[in-house]
């Protein structure tokens, strides 16, 4: 059975958030889905922007008829891992988090991502 745009949006495609230096605010992709990136002036902004570019992507890619890509190997992680950090770095992510309007959870998914993606670039 054909996948609906419904069907694609439930999938858990990785968002990577990069901090531009330049401009400011943050570039959001999907890796999985070649050319969807975004952007925002807060990382709240751009994670709804990227939620908007990803349905806006899906919708265009189910239109010509192309091929999406689902997610790459995600079966096999859970999404969870759990990590212990003195207090003073705990305080310094909640108040960050608070700072930027979304939670301690996002924020660092945030930090993770950026670091990944600085560090795998090269």
């Amino acid at each position: 059975m054909k996948k609906t745009l419904n069907d694609y949006l439930k999938l858990p495609y990785r968002m990577e958030f990069v901090r531009d230096e330049a401009e400011g605010g943050y570039v959001v992709s999907f890796p999985d889905l070649p050319g969807c990136i975004t952007c925002g002036e807060s990382l709240t902004a751009a994670a709804a922007n990227a939620e908007d570019a990803k349905k806006a992507w899906l919708e265009a890619a189910l239109a010509e008829g192309l091929s999406i890509p689902e997610p790459n190997g995600l079966d096999e992680y859970s999404g969870q891992f759990k990590l212990r950090i003195p207090k003073s770095l705990h305080r310094s992510l909640a108040e960050h988090s608070r700072q930027e309007g979304i939670s301690m959870n996002q924020y660092c998914v945030y930090l993770l991502s950026r670091n990944d993606a600085l560090f795998h670039r090269g």
